[in-house]
């Protein structure tokens, strides 16, 4: 939960790199590089996204719903964190 302060989509890109840093037991800059030399969206397997999705659903107090657009957004950590950011507006957990 962010109590007040306002959530980037930088935060949430942060947050979801660290996740999946301690989820692959890597070093969160050293995954980000990688991530980056695949491509600007950082493209990602869906099988982790759903690994660390508690993790961040918890962080930000929200829910993300399992539904087709929830799918799409877990090829790329930016998708990702597109949808996780639609939750908090959504949930105005945000401000």
């Amino acid at each position: 939960m962010t109590s007040g302060i306002k959530v980037t989509m930088d935060d949430i890109v942060s947050v979801i790199i660290e996740a999946l840093a301690v989820q692959q037991d890597k070093d969160p800059v050293e995954l980000r590089t990688e991530l980056e030399a695949e491509g600007h969206e950082l493209p990602i397997d869906s099988i982790l996204v759903a690994e660390i999705l508690t993790d961040v659903e918890a962080k930000y107090g929200v829910n993300i719903t399992a539904d087709a657009e929830a799918a799409r957004s877990a090829r790329s950590v930016w998708t990702f964190a597109a949808t996780v950011m639609r939750a908090i507006e959504e949930s105005g957990t945000d401000d």
